[in-house]
């Protein structure tokens, strides 16, 4: 039976973009298999279920069949079957939207075009609108 390890086949099904990268997902715990996290040498087989962390949402990937060598982005569903449910793919829209209200750790400063609709967004509109002329001076 046909097997391979499951940081090259990661990376062969351009999950990740490195073998580097998709050894170090499963260094850290973000690739799992049946709920349990798996470490870079784990071989997996057909019909294996595998669970991938990419924040904000976790992906899904039935493997139809192991391959360790890298192939065209065309080929790709030949080897593998995306069953990610939708209500994660609901997650990653409704991160999308909220973007710049909660930025991600590690993002770095946000640019100046950011911090003009975080501050439009968070400054009530009508701080400015003040036509009153307050005089603390006469006071009978």
């Amino acid at each position: 039976m046909a097997e391979a390890r499951i940081d090259k086949w990661l990376w062969a099904t351009r999950i990740f973009k490195t073998r580097t990268i998709a050894a170090e997902a499963c260094k850290k715990g973000r690739v799992m298999i049946g709920g349990s996290q798996v470490k870079a040498a784990r071989m997996i087989k057909p019909g294996d279920v595998i669970q991938v962390k990419k924040p904000p949402i976790t992906y899904s990937f039935k493997v139809v069949q192991p391959i360790e060598k890298r192939v065209g982005a065309k080929l790709v569903s030949e080897y593998m079957e995306n069953v990610t449910t939708p209500d994660q793919y609901e997650l990653l829209e409704m991160s999308k939207i909220s973007g710049f209200v909660d930025r991600a750790r590690g993002t770095g400063r946000p640019t100046k075009k950011e911090r003009r609709s975080l501050e439009d967004f968070t400054e009530p509109e009508f701080m400015d609108d003040f036509d009153f002329d307050f005089d603390f001076d006469n006071e009978d």
